[in-house]
């Protein structure tokens, strides 16, 4: 759920700037994984920025080059090869696994992205979520263009659900994507998945 926490309007002369901050929570599952998304922007997007306050031992993985790439939550901070630059974009799926044996919840903070937004997949597989804090069906409400022979996998309190795209429609069912959630995608062919959207239209 996005909550609108300011919405911030400056102005120059005739140039408008509007500038819409909030904030989302998801909730992980007691010692179990959620494929997740960070749906705000943040000036960096870095790991450290994006889950700063998340428990010791909490875990991230983040799928790169075709292998993943994992980060614990220490009490120094994240640890792993590569967690000071590891970045998690909008639009970018990721694994966060809660260690702990009661619900976690988890707050993305940040800037709503505006105009256009694109993201670029490859072939194969991918772990993406929308660019945009709105929940809907993927293709029908959040533009995702498909392509027979995709493969979207969700992942709901340990299992996955599967939807393909045919040539006509989705079986079972068109996938429907929460706000600060991920899904994995066997893409028949690379893409891009392209929104535009201003808080203030």
């Amino acid at each position: 759920m996005l909550s609108a926490a300011t919405i911030a309007t400056a102005m120059a002369q005739t140039v408008y700037s509007v500038n819409a901050v909030g904030y989302v929570k998801v909730t992980v599952p007691a010692t179990n994984f959620f494929l997740a998304a960070n749906p705000l922007n943040l000036p960096t997007n870095s790991l450290a920025a994006v889950l700063p306050d998340v428990p010791n031992n909490t875990v991230v993985y983040v799928l790169s080059g075709g292998n993943f790439q994992q980060f614990t939550k220490r009490a120094s901070g994240w640890t792993g090869t590569g967690a000071d630059t590891a970045r998690l974009d909008p639009g970018v799926g990721f694994f966060i696994k809660n260690a702990g044996t009661t619900d976690m919840t988890v707050t993305f903070v940040g800037e709503v992205p505006q105009g256009t937004q694109t993201i670029t997949y490859p072939a194969g597989f991918s772990m993406l979520g929308s660019k945009i804090p709105q929940s809907g069906k993927l293709e029908t409400d959040l533009g995702f263009t498909g392509t027979s022979g995709d493969v979207v996998y969700q992942l709901a309190n340990g299992t996955y659900t599967q939807s393909t795209r045919r040539a006509s429609a989705w079986t079972p069912s068109e996938p429907s994507i929460d706000v600060g959630n991920g899904f994995f995608i066997n893409a028949k062919t690379g893409g891009t998945w392209t929104r535009t959207f201003n808080v203030n239209q």
